[in-house]
């Protein structure tokens, strides 16, 4: 992608009014599109385990994002892309941000950790448990819900009624585990092995221990200045209007629902693997369903230092997309990155560096071979 191009399209986007602080109802998929509108707990699974790569290797959990401006983008992000159709993203909970605020029938978070895939089993769980934000809130951290929250309770209300140390509760965590296993082998049946459930309890016992304060590490058990859970879910935009997943019963409701109809499918895949993002876009296809947006955070970073990048512009290209489908990048320290594009090393900082952007897919993956 030139920069003329690049200029262009952030100009654009610049001059985008806001969409309304609220987002409204979750669209159904479009009329020409197939997606079902449901998948039954079984094909869910069978999904998940056929588009699936082997298990991958990255230094850090990554359990929680180190985006504090990711909301920033979103008004633009509402007002380019299109509601009812499918989201891509890799990653943790930032993804349910994004998702609330582009409104798909179908998500596929791709990660090349297996790792990554525990961590939204955990997260289908709760949601699926829970009735509303206050629940889910008490749930994730295993910390007694306090007197007083409510569905008209702020974020903010939320997460400093929690934030007292006399809520945590071990009796609620061996609670809740008891509730998430039973939720995958009696309820659901999924024929999740041995290791799987290990490792959707192993996530959930870090989240238990510890508390509102978890947040990203570059290597586990690593220090570092990067914000907490609280913090990210209590950002705002640039015109101080919260869109967090947790900002609202609505966006809240929203992933809800999808994980009851088990419609954010978790894949392990690397970026530029010879499967998965290839398998999602065979699987769009014979539904005549299109992309609507993919967050890739700052994952080409990475393959640039691999030599990965042309093999994930073509696995981009075999997606169905249109003129508004569009990358949402995360890039450190202001410099730019994308397919065709140079990353250099030691760039930029953490946490309060990522500059979130968006760009157009298909002008980005035009020149691929």
């Amino acid at each position: 992608m030139n920069t003329r191009r690049a200029f262009l399209l952030l100009a654009v986007l610049a001059v985008v009014p806001a969409v309304r602080a609220v987002p409204p109802a979750p669209f159904a998929a479009e009329a020409a599109s197939s997606l079902p509108k449901r998948l039954s707990p079984q094909d869910y699974w069978t999904l998940s385990t056929q588009l699936s790569e082997p298990d991958g290797f990255f230094r850090s959990q990554n359990l929680v994002s180190n985006e504090m401006f990711m909301q920033r983008v979103i008004p633009d992000l509402s007002r380019v892309v299109r509601p009812g159709r499918a989201y891509l993203g890799v990653g943790p909970e930032q993804n349910f941000t994004y998702i609330a605020a582009t409104r798909p029938a179908m998500v596929f978070i791709v990660d090349i950790r297996r790792g990554n895939l525990h961590l939204h089993l955990m997260y289908k769980a709760l949601f699926e448990l829970s009735a509303d934000r206050a629940e889910f809130v008490s749930r994730l951290f295993s910390l007694k819900r306090p007197p007083g929250l409510s569905a008209k309770s702020t974020v903010n209300e939320i997460f400093t009624a929690y934030n007292d140390p006399q809520l945590r509760s071990a009796d609620l965590y061996k609670q809740n585990v008891a509730a998430i296993r039973d939720l995958f082998q009696r309820k659901h049946k999924l024929n999740l092995t041995a290791d799987d459930l290990s490792g959707v309890e192993q996530v959930y016992e870090l989240f238990f221990e510890r508390g509102l304060a978890i947040h990203y590490e570059v290597t586990p058990g690593s220090a570092g200045s990067f914000p907490t859970y609280a913090e990210i879910m209590t950002a705002t935009d640039e015109a101080q209007v919260p869109r967090s997943y947790l900002a609202s019963e609505e966006n809240f409701a929203l992933i809800k629902d999808l994980q009851i109809r088990n419609m954010i499918v978790p894949v392990v895949g690397n970026f530029a693997g010879a499967k998965a993002i290839r398998a999602i876009g065979d699987y769009l296809k014979r539904h005549q369903a299109l992309v609507s947006a993919f967050y890739v955070s700052n994952v080409e970073q990475y393959l640039a230092r691999e030599g990965g990048l042309d093999r994930f512009c073509g696995n981009v290209a075999t997606l169905p997309l249109d003129d508004s489908s569009t990358f949402i990048r995360s890039e450190r320290g202001g410099f730019g990155g994308g397919i065709g594009r140079s990353f250099p090393r030691g760039s930029g900082g953490f946490g309060g560096n990522f500059a979130s952007r968006l760009q157009s897919i298909k002008s980005e993956i035009k020149d691929c071979r």
